[in-house]
């Protein structure tokens, strides 16, 4: 007991750490907004609420009720995943922090953010089979093995997986759908290909969780839990493929004008 109540106590300092990043970066944001819209064009306004609303998800789900309760109910854990590791990441692809940086920096500085992104280690990264291998095979290696249960016992890998958990669904998201510059571009195709493999091995260990609950957890929440994971991810997965396919649409729409202007 007295063990218990000393992870949990470190769990909630680490946790309480990762939201004042979190809030750091909001307020980083909007003093970015600030100084861009004195440069440049306004930046949207419902970018930056999509900044906000994102923060306001991760940190739903390290801090608060939802993670209080998250460590003691399975159904719980599995929304704060959504809230952390689906939604969370959406949301700030689609605030687009990175076009707002090269706004906001000088022209020496932009230009080596821009040799890091063109890089080779992120030219793999961002690559979306890799990408889909971190996010979704990480997921069946929490929940598939003894991990989940040793994360319940030991804080730094709690904090660890956590943070695995939210980088590889932001750097899913980014590989799938582009708001921000990307220098290696992956054609539709390729990328929707990837997204309907990637969503089929989420769908799949939803499937498996039910039947096979995680390490410690009761077969009751494994089933909650898994229809959650199942059904809210297709909610996510939805935004997700009609970005895409509006994106794919808006790409070819032109080509389409002229050549039936060309035909005429």
């Amino acid at each position: 007991m007295n063990n218990d109540h000393n992870h949990h106590g470190s769990g909630n300092s680490f946790e309480l750490i990762l939201v004042l990043l979190f809030v750091m970066t909001l307020i980083i944001y909007i003093f970015a907004t600030v100084l861009s819209s004195r440069r440049h064009k306004r930046w949207p306004l419902y970018r930056t609420a999509f900044w906000v609303f994102g923060v306001l998800c991760a940190s739903s789900a390290i801090v608060g009720p939802l993670a209080n309760r998250a460590h003691i109910d399975f159904t719980a854990h599995m929304l704060g995943h959504l809230l952390f590791g689906m939604l969370a990441p959406l949301l700030l692809v689609l605030a687009a922090p990175m076009t707002l940086v090269l706004r906001t920096l000088n022209v020496n500085s932009a230009r080596r953010l821009s040799r890091i992104l063109k890089s080779w280690p992120v030219r793999i990264l961002s690559n979306p089979i890799m990408a889909s291998f971190l996010n979704v095979g990480g997921l069946w290696v929490l929940y598939t093995t003894d991990l989940y249960g040793a994360i319940q016992r030991n804080i730094i890998l709690h904090v660890l997986v956590h943070l695995h958990v939210f980088f590889a669904g932001y750097l899913f998201t980014v590989s799938m759908i582009y708001i921000d510059p990307t220098p290696h571009r992956t054609s539709f195709v390729y990328r929707a290909i990837v997204l309907v493999i990637a969503l089929a091995g989420h769908g799949i260990l939803s499937k498996y969780i039910y039947n096979h609950p995680p390490s410690n957890v009761p077969l009751e929440q494994a089933e909650l839990g898994s229809m959650l994971m199942y059904y809210g991810g297709d909610v996510i997965d939805i935004i997700l493929i009609y970005i895409l396919c509006l994106q794919w649409y808006r790409a070819n729409r032109p080509r389409a004008v002229v050549h039936e202007s060309t035909s005429s």
